[in-house]
């Protein structure tokens, strides 16, 4: 197997957490987005769709999402699982795996591919001109705090997003809100508690 990401990017840094937690390591090339190295002829070659990560079977096969390599990876590598040991952990999980793409992350990406002038051309990830929607930008950003504060609600009652146990779904949440912060200048309000107290006992689990 061989990996391509870039480990500062947003979704690439999902992935890194989880294998940081597991204790994975692979063969791997960073992919500069810096520099669009994603978009050269050498990437696209391998990965058409020009984005990170990306993870090269033995068999020669790419999966390009994220939720895909997690989950590949966590068959082979069972120990200190994130994804569930029941049909109803992993259900609540990738409940919430999916619900924070689309509540969180997208709205994000919205606000920062629409209104950053690097990507004036490029409002969507991969190698298509797709223009920038500057009204996507305020509408990111209503989305993010309505997302925001069903998240404090749901921690109300439960000391990780999915139940008693860290799992890949707090490993995404993570990951979205360091991407809210410089992506879309966003972060949560200290009247969101549950929230804030999570977030600590996240990262206290993630790295203990």
């Amino acid at each position: 197997m061989h990996l391509y990401t870039f480990d500062n990017a947003p979704n690439p840094a999902r992935l890194k957490m989880f294998m940081d937690y597991k204790g994975i390591v692979l063969d791997t090339t960073q992919i500069n987005l810096g520099t669009e190295e994603q978009l050269g002829a050498d990437y696209r070659a391998i990965v058409p769709e020009a984005t990170v990560p990306a993870l090269v079977l033995d068999d020669g096969s790419v999966l390009c999402a994220v939720i895909a390599i997690v989950h590949y990876l966590e068959s082979l590598y069972p120990e200190r699982p994130l994804l569930g040991r029941t049909a109803e952990e992993r259900a609540h999980i990738l409940n919430w795996n999916h619900r924070l793409f689309t509540d969180i992350f997208n709205p994000v990406a919205e606000a920062f591919r629409n209104g950053h002038p690097k990507y004036v051309n490029r409002a969507l990830p991969g190698p298509a001109d797709i223009p920038q929607l500057p009204e996507l930008v305020t509408r990111g950003k209503t989305r993010l705090l309505s997302g925001l504060t069903i998240l404090n609600e749901a921690l109300a009652d439960r000391p990780f997003l999915a139940g008693d146990a860290l799992s890949f779904a707090d490993i995404d949440l993570l990951a979205a809100l360091d991407f809210a912060a410089w992506g879309a200048r966003t972060v949560p309000d200290e009247s969101l508690v549950n929230l804030s107290r999570w977030r600590n006992d996240a990262k206290i689990a993630l790295t203990g």
